[in-house]
């Protein structure tokens, strides 16, 4: 049997385990399928081309690799009018820094700047004012029984966060958490044609809301983010309309990073503390254990599951051939629990010593605002444990009908 043969039939297997993904079931808990695609061997065959990579030390090598590439505008192009990567909010999408490839990586990623150690200890005191006030809103609903901690502290503590930071009015938060939540369907894995449709919706008016934004802080600068953007982009861009368009895609960029994975990273942190009680105590009686649970929580259940790269030569991967511009695909919510990279991959502890997740992504890629997550993650925890008694699951959430972005819809809890 030639390997084209062979490929083809992995290809075939591969479909039923995509499809369970899927599935209420598949989305709550999608790890037995990751276990029977890693049975396949670190890379296996796509169900719709190229391939599927589940190794952790292949994963971290690849994201570090100037090899391989993000699918950006060019690639896209190249896919065709009809491909799912020419719908109007992807190809929105591939304007922004995580769609980048060097040299214009680079350019806008200094632009952007960083949240360096200062940065962070400004923001710290809003963070935990915010967390506090929250977890009190939380509270006072858990006098009548029960109450949606996803809903109450997950989904409006990122919102606070960096909505207040880019010094966007409060009352426009919800409609843009609302947007973000439709719009990241142009960044999935396998999305409809109806979800598709959504993001689509959902990309124009967040263009037009973010394009506003900087004309207003244009003719009105300030001390915020989008100012001092609008300042670096007239440095290095002479032509007015580019520069205005600069700033709306690092706009636009941090709101969607900022919003939809640390919402997914805080209710899945505080649902892996309520399913394992005794970290409750544990963690109120010595905070510094606090960050080591936020990591192995992401570890445990990263918010980005699938992260796609291209290929910018042909070659092989653990004896698989690719040419230049397939696709891989690095489950990257798998590779948590390689058992090639952790003892007792499948038990949740904190106490691991070498790192253990790309939740992150790594090299160039590296997320922007992963100091400001893990502040509002670290910040929740602790407050949480030390102003409140122990909470308990009420019933089990629903997800978000998603593969490459885990999604809670619902985190119900009540007084243990």
């Amino acid at each position: 049997m030639g390997t084209g043969t062979v490929q083809s039939s992995d290809r075939r297997a591969t479909v039923s385990l995509f499809s369970r993904l899927r599935t209420a079931r598949g989305q709550s808990d999608p790890f037995p399928v990751y276990e029977e695609l890693r049975s396949r061997g670190r890379v296996a065959p796509a169900p719709w081309g190229g391939h599927l990579v589940m190794g952790f030390d292949l994963c971290d090598r690849l994201l570090r690799s100037r090899e391989w590439a993000e699918p950006d505008q060019r690639w896209r192009a190249r896919q065709g009018r009809s491909s799912r990567w020419n719908t109007p909010s992807v190809r929105e999408m591939g304007h922004t820094l995580p769609a980048l490839n060097p040299p214009e990586h680079t350019r806008v990623r200094r632009a952007a700047g960083s949240f360096d150690r200062g940065s962070i200890q400004q923001m710290s005191g809003h963070v935990t004012t915010t967390t506090i006030r929250l977890l009190d809103a939380l509270a006072e609903q858990l006098r009548d029984g029960e109450a949606d901690f996803n809903a109450v502290v997950s989904e409006e503590l990122p919102v606070a966060v960096i909505g207040g930071w880019l010094g966007i009015p409060s009352a426009d938060w919800p409609r843009l958490r609302e947007l973000t939540h439709d719009q990241v369907f142009a960044q999935e894995l396998l999305p409809s044609a109806s979800q598709l449709a959504l993001s689509d919706a959902a990309t124009r008016e967040l263009r037009a809301y973010f394009m506003d934004l900087v004309r207003e802080r244009r003719a009105r600068p300030g001390d915020d983010p989008v100012s001092r953007w609008i300042a670096t982009w007239d440095a290095i861009e002479p032509d007015r309309e580019k520069a205005d368009a600069g700033v709306y895609y690092l706009a636009l960029f941090v709101l969607l990073a900022a919003l939809e994975t640390t919402t997914s990273m805080l209710s899945m942190a505080v649902l892996a503390l309520l399913d394992r009680p005794w970290w409750w105590d544990a963690l109120a009686a010595d905070p510094e254990l606090v960050p080591a649970f936020v990591e192995e929580s992401l570890r445990w259940d990263p918010p980005t599951h699938v992260i796609t790269r291209v290929a910018t030569r042909d070659g092989e991967l653990d004896g698989a051939a690719y040419r230049a511009g397939e696709t891989v695909h690095l489950m990257v919510g798998a590779v948590g629990r390689d058992p090639e990279r952790h003892r007792d991959a499948e038990q949740f502890d904190p106490h691991r010593s070498a790192p253990g997740h790309l939740a992150f992504s790594g090299g160039i890629h590296y997320c922007l605002g992963a100091p400001v997550a893990r502040l509002e993650a670290q910040t929740l925890l602790r407050e949480l444990v030390r102003r409140l008694p122990r909470l308990t699951l009420v019933r089990r959430p629903r997800w978000a009908p998603r593969i490459a972005f885990r999604r809670l819809l619902d985190l119900d809890v009540a007084p243990a």
